[in-house]
C-alpha cells in the first residue's frame, strides 16, 4: 500500500516548491520607517538655506574683508611714512569710517539713492542726498469727452440743494437742515467757551458778516493791470498735437473750457487706491507710475532710465498698508522704473527719524487722512496704528460751506474747477485759525484768476468760520463723508493668504477699536448712549468688566490694584488683564466690515487708543507717549492748532495732564518733508539697513521677498 504524499512532495514533482537562492526581490533601495516620536529635519533652518539671508551673510563677509585689507593698507602706508619708534593705536573694529573713507562713502551712497513719499494729494521725490525734497502735485491731466466740473451734469462741490424748479434756495438752507443746525451749535458753543475765557464778544457779529458779504460788489481788474496774473498751460489748438498726458503743476493750471478737454485723476485718494474714478486698474497703475517717473525725469534730471539701474529706491509707505499696493509698488520700481535695488520705510518710522525721536507718537494730518502710530525703538507698535479718513481737504471744503451759509460774496464756487479749487486752499491757508485771540469780525479779500476772463476782486469779512472749520478735527460729523467709500473694492479686491485663503491685509487693535465704536453692530454689540470711548472694550460678561487703560485715563486717582501686574516690555506678551480685549478687538473684526465702514473719529480720541494699544497697560510708557505727541503734516499747520490740541486733551484727562506735551519736529523742520527727511536718513544707513531687495533675488523669488527684507512683519 502506496503512503499519502505530503504537500511538499506533490508541489516537488509538479515543479512549484519555491527554493531560495539568495536574490532580492527588487534592486529599489528598502526605507526604513520613521521614527513618529523622535525625528528632525533642517529643512529651511538655518539661514543659509535661504537666500536673501544668505545674499546677505556674503555682503558682510565681503564688507568686512574690503575693511581688513583697507586697514592693513593703512597700517603699511603710515609704517613707510612715519618713524619706526612711533606706533599706531588702531582699534581692531575699526572700519573705513574711522580712516576717513566713511563719509565719502554715505555721500556717494546719498546721491545715488531716490526718495519717493507719494501722498493723496502731493508727491515728494528727492536725492537722499538733497537737504529738502521737490513737490510735485500727484495728479495727472488726461485727454477726456469732458472735465471734472462738466461731470455728473456739472453738480458743484461742496454740493447744493436744489428746489423743484432747478433753482437754488438761500444761503441758510443751501446746505440742508443738518448742516445748518450743526453749525449754529458749534457757533453757540464757541461763543460760550470765549465768555467763559473773559473774551469780548459782539451780540451781532453774524449780522454784521451776513450784510456786508451779500451787498458788497465785486470789482474787475485787467489783465495788464494785474501784477500776479496766472500763466496758464497753452494747449495746441490742432487735438492731434496737444499731448495725451500732463502731470505736475502744469495740469492744474489747464484752462477748463481747452479743446480739447482734459480731465484731472488723482490716482491715490484717502491713502487708498481711487478706484472709483477709473474704469480698470491697469490704467491706474500706468497713471501712478507715468507721475513718478515724469517728477523723477524733470525734477531730479533723470532722463534717461538705462542710467536708473546705479541708484537705490527708497520708498515711504503707510503704516497701515494693503499688500497688494505694496507689491504692485515693488514691481513697479523694479520692472518698470529698472532701480538697482528697492527699500520700503513706513511713515511713522520715517518721521522718528527725520525728527530725531527714540520714543515718540506720531500724528500725520494730511489732506485727505490721518495717522497715528506709536513708535519705540526703531519699530511701529503694530496694534497702536490708527487711520483716520480725514485731512485738511474737509477742513477746506467744510470752510467754504461756512462762508456760503453766511453769504460768502462768490457764491458760484466750485471745487471741481480748477481755479476755485486753489482759490479755496488759498484762503483756507490764509485765513484760518485756532487761536480764540484772533476771532472777531475781520476784513478780507482776495482776486479771483481765471483764464480767458479778467480778474475780479472781491472784499469779504469773516468772524467765526476761520476757527470751525478746523475744529472739524474734533467734531468730524461736521465734514462730509458721504462720497469717502464710493467705488471701494471696484476694480482691487482684498488681499487673501495663498493657502487658506483668509484676508491678511495687515490689522490694528486700536483701528479694530474705532470701527467697533463707530458700527458697535459689527461685533453684535448695541450702540453706546454717550459715545465714550470705553465702549469700544465691552466684554460679553458685563457683571465684571475687564478693566482698560482708558479706566485710568478717567480716573485722576489712577488706583493701581485694579490693574494687576504691569505688561513685560514689547508687544508680543500683553498683560494679563487687557490681553483678552485687544486680541480679541482684532480677532474678531471681519474684513469686510472694515471695508464699509468709514473710520473717522475725533482727533483726540483717536490719539488716546492709540496710545492705550501701544502702552499696553504700562503706565511708563503711557507716560512716554503722552509726552512725545509728534504733530506733523500740511494739515496741522493751522495757526495755534499744536496749543489746542494740547488744551483739549488735558481737559479731556485731567489726571494725565503732567504728562501731556504736544511738540512738532525739530530744528526748524518743514512738518510736511518730515518723512521724506527721514526716509532719506534711513536711505544712507550702510551698515545697519538690511532692507534693500536687489534685482538678482527679486527675479528668483519675487515678492515673497518682503517676508525676510521688511522691518515688520510683512
Amino acid at each position: 500500500m502506496v503512503g499519502k504524499k505530503s504537500g511538499k512532495a506533490l508541489l516537488r514533482e509538479e515543479g512549484l516548491e519555491r527554493t531560495d537562492n539568495n536574490m532580492d526581490l527588487t534592486t529599489w533601495p528598502a526605507v526604513t520607517m520613521i521614527n513618529q516620536k523622535n525625528y528632525y529635519t533642517e529643512y529651511l533652518k538655518r539661514d543659509d538655506q535661504i537666500l536673501p539671508l544668505r545674499l546677505l551673510q556674503e555682503e558682510r563677509r565681503n564688507r568686512l574683508t574690503a575693511s581688513a585689507k583697507d586697514r592693513d593698507r593703512a597700517l603699511a602706508r603710515a609704517k613707510s611714512n612715519e618713524p619706526p619708534d612711533v606706533e599706531m593705536d588702531m582699534d581692531e573694529d575699526a572700519g573705513i569710517d574711522e580712516l576717513g573713507g566713511g563719509s565719502g562713502d554715505q555721500d556717494a551712497s546719498g546721491m545715488k539713492v531716490v526718495v519717493i513719499h507719494p501722498g493723496s494729494q502731493n508727491l515728494r521725490v528727492g536725492l537722499a542726498s538733497d537737504p529738502l525734497p521737490k513737490t510735485v502735485p500727484m495728479v495727472i491731466a488726461r485727454r477726456w469727452k469732458c472735465n471734472e466740473s462738466e461731470e455728473s451734469g456739472g453738480e458743484p462741490k461742496p454740493k447744493r440743494i436744489r428746489l423743484d424748479n432747478g433753482s437754488t434756495p438761500e444761503p441758510e438752507k443751501m446746505f440742508g437742515p443738518e448742516f445748518g443746525s450743526q453749525y449754529n451749535a458749534m457757533c453757540a458753543e464757541l461763543k460760550i467757551h470765549m465768555r467763559a475765557n473773559k473774551r469780548r464778544v459782539l451780540p451781532n457779529s453774524k449780522e454784521l458778516v451776513v450784510n456786508y458779504n451779500s451787498r458788497t460788489p465785486h470789482e474787475e481788474i485787467s489783465e495788464h493791470n494785474d501784477p500776479m496774473r496766472i500763466d496758464w498751460t497753452e494747449i495746441e489748438n490742432n487735438p492731434k498735437e496737444a499731448p495725451d498726458y500732463i502731470t505736475g503743476k502744469e495740469a492744474l493750471r489747464i484752462p477748463d473750457d481747452s479743446e480739447p478737454r482734459y480731465k484731472l485723476f488723482w490716482p491715490l485718494q484717502r491713502g487708498w487706491y481711487n478706484e472709483h474714478d477709473y474704469r480698470n486698474k491697469t490704467l491706474m497703475f500706468e497713471d501712478i507710475s507715468i507721475i513718478i517717473e515724469d517728477a523723477i525725469k524733470q525734477q531730479l534730471n533723470l532722463h534717461k532710465k538705462k542710467d536708473w539701474a546705479q541708484y537705490g529706491c527708497v520708498f515711504v509707505i503707510p503704516d497701515l498698508y494693503e499688500r497688494q499696493y505694496v507689491i504692485q509698488i515693488l514691481e513697479m520700481l523694479m520692472r518698470d522704473f529698472g532701480f538697482g535695488r528697492v527699500c520700503f520705510i513706513q511713515e511713522s518710522l520715517a518721521a522718528t527719524f527725520g525728527a530725531g525721536y527714540v520714543l515718540a507718537c506720531v500724528v500725520d494730518i494730511g489732506a485727505q487722512k490721518t495717522s497715528i502710530c506709536c513708535v519705540e525703538e526703531g519699530m511701529c507698535i503694530e496694534n497702536s496704528r490708527v487711520n483716520l479718513k480725514m485731512g485738511g481737504a474737509d477742513v477746506t471744503d467744510t470752510f467754504m460751506k461756512m462762508m456760503l451759509y453766511d453769504h460768502f460774496p462768490y457764491a458760484e464756487i466750485n471745487l471741481k474747477r480748477r481755479y476755485d479749487y486753489l482759490l479755496a486752499e488759498e484762503l483756507k491757508i490764509k485765513y484760518c485759525t485756532m487761536n480764540e485771540t484772533d476771532i472777531s469780525v475781520q476784513f478780507c479779500e482776495f482776486h479771483l484768476r481765471a483764464p480767458n476772463q479778467k480778474t475780479r476782486k472781491y472784499l469779504f469779512k469773516t468772524y467765526d468760520e476761520v476757527i470751525l472749520a478746523p475744529r472739524g478735527f474734533f467734531e468730524p460729523s461736521i465734514f462730509d463723508h458721504s462720497d469717502k467709500l464710493r467705488g471701494r473694492r471696484k476694480l482691487i479686491g482684498r488681499s487673501e493668504d495663498l493657502y487658506d485663503g483668509s484676508p491678511n491685509d495687515p490689522t490694528s487693535a486700536a483701528q479694530s477699536a474705532i470701527i467697533k465704536l463707530i458700527n458697535p453692530q459689527a461685533d453684535g454689540q448695541e450702540p453706546s448712549s454717550n459715545g465714550d470711548i470705553n465702549h469700544a472694550f465691552a466684554t460679553s460678561t458685563p457683571s465684571r468688566p475687564l478693566p482698560t487703560l482708558f479706566d485710568r485715563f478717567n480716573d485722576s486717582d489712577m488706583p493701581n490694584s485694579a490693574l494687576g501686574s504691569p505688561a513685560p516690555e514689547g508687544d508680543g506678551t500683553p498683560g494679563p488683564a487687557i490681553d483678552g480685549l485687544l486680541n480679541g478687538t482684532l480677532n474678531t473684526l471681519g474684513s469686510s466690515v472694515r471695508d464699509d465702514v468709514l473710520p473717522v473719529l475725533a482727533l483726540d480720541d483717536a490719539i488716546f487708543t492709540s496710545i492705550t494699544h501701544g502702552a499696553r497697560s504700562d503706565e511708563k510708557k503711557t507716560h512716554d507717549f503722552l509726552g512725545a505727541v509728534m504733530v506733523i503734516g500740511g494739515g496741522s499747520q493751522i495757526p495755534g492748532f499744536h496749543t489746542f490740541l494740547e488744551e483739549r486733551m488735558k481737559q479731556r484727562k485731567p489726571g494725565y495732564m503732567k504728562h501731556i506735551t504736544i511738540g512738532t519736529a525739530p530744528r526748524e523742520l518743514d512738518p510736511q518733508g518730515v518723512m521724506w527727511k527721514g526716509a532719506s536718513v534711513f536711505g544712507k544707513l550702510s551698515g545697519t539697513n538690511d532692507s534693500w531687495i536687489g534685482r538678482m533675488e527679486y527675479d528668483r523669488l519675487g515678492a515673497r521677498l518682503l517676508a525676510y527684507k521688511c522691518m515688520w512683519s510683512f
